[in-house]
């Protein structure tokens, strides 16, 4: 039998993961060991543990003098085990090596140093007070220690610097001569306020009841992923808590996936409330120190609840119960690096490997999973009225085109203007969305149509109100300009608006309004969200302008007037999912209005009234969308009915690119003799360049994924032995 060599990582730290060792595996163990499986190896001269991460016929060394593995650890279900194999899943159907899918997976792998906290105490009050008498009038500092001591033993070192005006130099002096000891201990860094207190389970509906009733018959049963579909407002969140109380009562954990960090902030705080100190959370905006103490929380099971976006699906839980998908239609739960894996099938995986749940929740669907839901792939339960007493609210679709044959040249309708007026009058709150950032779109000369674009970039550059231009992929700024660098014409200017320009209005028009705006430019540092959407939650504002971050799953009850400016901007971009992302935003943007006892009303401008998806989204009927849209993609075989695969390429050097690109497409011909690929390409991708690099794409379309799979282990290794790719940078990307 041919000799089969393993790569085992024997520390997962991120200098280990670039360097596995082989070894062979026994005859006796080839049916117990596969990707993730715990294993014991010679290693030195001492027996270590390690993790299988792949497999090869051959090696580069003398197997003369190759070790064995000496022990398969069966039974031994640790996290790092799961996250292993889930790992060789990613490397294998979403293309790259195994190491960047480990980096993926084991996001925190090199220790952080501890965070120390030093508490300060008197070694004997009666000591303490001779000294103090005995102190002069340059000792100042070391009486007020003394004296908060005397008032409360045991502060910190920290709160004693802060509120004592003094250093610690002098606490060391106050040490050294006998009068406090100070005693070091490591301190854990919490991310989440509170949870000492809980608070009873909201009363579920009936309606609530029922579904929760019917997704624990599929978990008893088949167990498919779960979809929730339900209006906005329809307490689907109390359903997911209700689901997690199951699995916490049976000894496992649960993680709860969120789109934005910007949901961190509501979420955590309705789940603290309910779960108490079980709760934490994860996001990018942490340090690298509070993401390793959330980690070791949860791998010692000191917490069970983590919520957090799409990184925090690989929470190093050992008892994974169930794992929740909110607002599953969300992009951002598609990774942009490789592997470009998408959280909900990879969620779907770690959930069959670990034996947990899925549960995904949504409003407006992806067509994706109602798609599967129809096929009986994945199981579905509805929710069609809006929890309490909240109904939907009041919806009008304003043509904007009539607005401008009226004479009225402004970025609001007289509808819209009104409304805001009733709802300013009545103390209530507003939300005004855009999705698009800045002051205006694009600088374009209206004399000879010269656009002023990022010179790394195939993209505009945006107009911001400091008078800057601005690239929103790169970064690159520059100077505004007052004259066309091509015909030196001044007739150049912004095209179109951003939320910046909105605000701008706004105040000119409604000066005693107190406005927020929300947007990337204002949410950049770690609190940004959190401090927004707090000061609005509190009613220290009237109106919330802001892009699509605003408009996903926050519950402001009350808000009763919501604007959808330009809503037909995204039906005009060019990807066969324009219909589905328009509906999806406009039906979440007007759902933010009325979720409290008052009823609210939703304004809607457009420029395509007769839209399907607009019509749709302003009626809230997802069924009818459904129906329109699924034709469209029947007809033209785009996912979910078929299968799309995007070989995506890029350089600096051009035409090395293109003729890298060239060869690949020729190679896929090749492969595909029986023309059962549908390939088109290479092109440009929708950007054709960024940040210096050149980016070419090939598009292959088949009804189902295990040809394309196969296409890409083909590319990948026709890549491999080929050097003329050097300098090409080739990722695949599914159902893009």
């Amino acid at each position: 039998m041919q000799t089969l060599y393993a790569d085992v990582i024997v520390d997962i730290t991120a200098d280990a993961l670039d360097r596995p060792f082989s070894y062979i595996v026994p005859e006796s163990m080839r049916e117990n060991v596969v990707a993730g499986s715990q294993v014991m190896v010679p290693f030195g001269n001492r027996l270590v543990r390690g993790y299988v991460i792949g497999f090869h016929d051959s090696c580069d060394y003398d197997p003369a003098k190759m070790k064995e593995i000496s022990s398969v650890m069966t039974g031994e279900d640790t996290a790092e085990a799961h996250l292993i194999a889930l790992a060789a899943w990613m490397s294998h159907y979403y293309g790259g090596v195994m190491a960047q899918s480990l980096r993926t997976v084991l996001p925190v792998k090199r220790r952080v140093n501890a965070s120390l906290e030093r508490k300060v105490y008197l070694s004997s009050q009666t000591e303490a007070r001779a000294y103090r008498e005995k102190l002069n009038k340059r000792q100042e500092a070391r009486k007020r220690v003394i004296d908060a001591l005397l008032k409360q033993d045991g502060r910190t070192a920290a709160w004693l610097i802060e509120n004592c005006q003094t250093n610690m130099q002098i606490i060391r002096g106050l040490e050294k001569d006998g009068i406090v000891c100070v005693l070091t201990s490591e301190r854990f860094r919490t991310v989440v306020e509170g949870g000492s207190e809980t608070v009873p389970p909201d009363k579920l509906t009936q309606e609530q009841t029922l579904a929760v009733r019917h997704i624990r018959m599929e978990w008893a049963g088949k167990n498919r992923p779960v979809l929730i579909s339900g209006v906005t407002g329809s307490g689907k969140t109390l359903v997911y808590m209700e689901l997690i109380a199951d699995v916490l009562a049976a000894g496992k954990q649960a993680i709860m996936l969120i789109p934005e960090i910007a949901l961190t902030r509501q979420t955590v705080e309705r789940f603290v409330r309910r779960f108490g100190k079980k709760v934490s959370f994860l996001h990018s905006r942490l340090s690298d120190g509070e993401k390793y103490d959330q980690m070791r929380a949860a791998r010692s099971g000191d917490i069970s609840i983590m919520v957090g976006p799409r990184s925090a699906l690989f929470t190093p839980f050992a008892k994974l119960g169930l794992i929740v998908i909110d607002e599953e239609h969300e992009d951002s739960y598609r990774s942009e690096m490789v592997p470009r894996y998408h959280a909900r099938e990879t969620a779907i995986e770690r959930a069959r490997i670990e034996g947990a749940h899925v549960v995904m929740g949504s409003a407006t669907p992806s067509l994706h999973t109602t798609y599967r839901v129809w096929t009986e792939e994945y199981a579905g339960v509805s929710l069609r009225n809006r929890f309490g007493n909240a109904v939907l609210p009041e919806t009008v679709i304003v043509d904007m085109r009539e607005e401008t044959a009226r004479g009225n040249r402004s970025i609001f309708s007289e509808e819209l203007i009104r409304r805001m007026q009733e709802s300013l009058g009545n103390r209530e709150q507003i939300m005004l969305f855009l999705n698009r950032r800045g002051y205006s779109g694009n600088v374009t000369c209206r004399s000879c149509g010269y656009v002023v674009k990022c010179p790394h970039c195939d993209v505009s550059l945006t107009r911001h109100v400091n008078g800057r231009l601005v690239c929103h992929y790169c970064g690159y700024e520059r100077a505004d300009i007052t004259e066309c660098p091509s015909c030196h014409s001044s007739y150049i200017g912004g095209i179109s608006i951003g939320t910046e320009k909105v605000e701008e209005e706004i105040l000119k028009r409604f000066p005693t309004a107190r406005v927020l705006r929300m947007d990337s430019d204002t949410t950049r540092g770690k609190e940004g969200h959190t401090r927004i959407l707090g000061l609005f939650d509190r009613g220290e504002a009237d109106i919330l302008i802001g892009t699509q971050m605003i408009v996903k799953g926050h519950d402001f009850p009350n808000v009763t007037c919501v604007g959808v400016l330009m809503a037909d901007l995204s039906l005009n971009a060019s990807d066969y999912r324009a219909g589905e992302k328009t509906y999806q935003l406009i039906t979440q943007a007007v759902g933010r209005a009325g979720r409290g006892d008052k009823r609210g009303c939703a304004v809607i401008q457009t420029y395509q009234p007769d839209h399907y998806a607009v019509k749709c989204a302003a009626a809230q009927k997802y069924s009818s969308f459904y129906k329109e849209e699924i034709a469209y993609r029947k007809l033209m075989k785009y996912p979910p009915t078929g299968f799309l695969l995007a070989v995506l390429g890029s350089s600096e050097d051009e035409m090395h690119l293109a003729k890298g690109m060239h060869f690949l497409r020729k190679y896929i011909d090749r492969i595909d003799r029986g023309n059962i690929l549908s390939a088109i390409g290479p092109a440009p991708q929708s950007i054709g360049k960024i940040r210096d690099r050149y980016r070419q794409v090939i598009y292959l379309r088949y009804p189902s994924p295990e040809n394309l799979v196969r296409a890409k282990d083909l590319l990948e290794e026709y890549i491999r032995i080929n050097s003329g790719f050097a300098g090409i940078r080739i990722e695949f990307d599914f159902n893009t």
